[in-house]
């Protein structure tokens, strides 16, 4: 009698689709709620969220699911691969900042949470960085041999660049959708005044180049001393089958 293959779960899918799941029902769940709340604030019941209160999550989410579909665009249109580790980070990453952070308030009720993250972030585009410049080296068009001090130069540049693009991104979203990504304003609505308006997009940018430069400092030693550690999170394009070519 033959004995049956143990059940191997895939927990990169599973934590792929949970999430998902969970961001496409915040969709559906803060579509529906922005549709019943008043839109304007209510004397009785000053705490109760009006229409404007779920612009912002209802925005982070939609760019979240969005966000979950673009590796499978990228393999289909490109051929380029994201690894399971990488997709794992990023995955965790925008359950954090956009399911826990925007609608479970964590940016308001855990201390440093933005912080913590805005870190993160910044490692994560260097890891990208890695895999740009690696990809673009490993070309069959324009061979060129970089050195490990250009990459980690290149790797910082890009996730700071990066960063600023998002910066960007923040500040027109409030202006045009009268949203408080850059927190300019409390969660009262109270708005900050002279100094204390530009902190929190002052700290993003600084913890963004902080996590970028260790992700650069990580990035030269595996490549100078070959550790492989950073290759274990690049980008690698999908060798087509012999058949397809034809």
């Amino acid at each position: 009698m033959k004995r049956s293959k143990p059940l191997r779960i895939n927990w990169t899918k599973v934590l792929w689709w949970f999430i998902f799941l969970t961001l496409a029902a915040s969709v559906v769940f803060i579509s529906v709620a922005m549709a019943l709340a008043p839109a304007e604030p209510d004397p009785a019941s000053p705490y109760r969220r009006v229409k404007g209160d779920y612009v912002l999550m209802l925005l982070q989410c939609v760019v979240g699911v969005l966000a979950m579909l673009l590796p499978s665009f990228l393999r289909k249109k490109w051929q380029l691969v994201i690894p399971s580790k990488m997709m794992v980070l990023f995955a965790v990453f925008l359950y954090c900042a956009i399911f826990l952070g925007e609608v479970r308030a964590f940016y308001y009720n855990v201390p440093h949470w933005d912080t913590i993250l805005h870190t993160f972030s910044g490692a994560m585009l260097g890891a990208l960085g890695f895999s740009v410049i690696n990809f673009l080296n490993r070309t069959d068009r324009v061979p060129v041999n970089l050195s490990p001090a250009f990459v980690a130069f290149f790797t910082l540049c890009f996730a700071v660049f990066l960063g600023v693009v998002w910066e960007f991104y923040e500040f027109t979203a409030d202006g045009l959708l009268h949203t408080n990504m850059q927190k300019f304003a409390l969660e009262s609505g109270e708005p900050l005044v002279g100094r204390a308006a530009l902190m929190d997009t002052m700290k993003d940018l600084i913890v963004d180049t902080l996590g970028a430069l260790v992700m650069a400092g990580v990035g030269y030693v595996s490549v100078k001393y070959q550790k492989g550690w950073v290759e274990k999170l690049q980008l690698r394009r999908e060798k087509k089958h012999p058949k397809a070519q034809e």
